[in-house]
């Protein structure tokens, strides 16, 4: 990890700070419900329109067509390609 400081004392990385938002993304074979990690201050949208192939979820728990759960997993990487819609998750807890 570099750290690079300008005149003002204003530090640069090369980690990028991120948000756990609950989401549920709906793919071509199933529903997935977990954690999309977005940047402070964009939305989910934001996260959808990046051009990178695959989107990570964690937490993440693969639903089938009948509503059961499949699989459950601390991390998954869906193709983008593959999204059919996502939303953030109502039912998910607010702090």
């Amino acid at each position: 990890m570099t750290l690079e400081y300008d005149d003002k004392g204003k530090f640069f990385t090369d980690v990028i700070s991120k948000v756990a938002v609950p989401a549920i993304v709906q793919t071509t074979t199933h529903q997935i419900h977990g954690m999309v990690h977005i940047r402070p201050g964009e939305r989910l949208k934001d996260e959808l329109d990046r051009d990178e192939l695959f989107m990570a979820l964690t937490d993440a728990r693969l639903i089938d067509s009948n509503g059961n759960t499949v699989y459950q997993t601390d991390f998954v990487a869906v193709r983008r390609a593959q999204i059919v819609w996502a939303m953030p998750d109502p039912s998910a807890k607010k702090d």
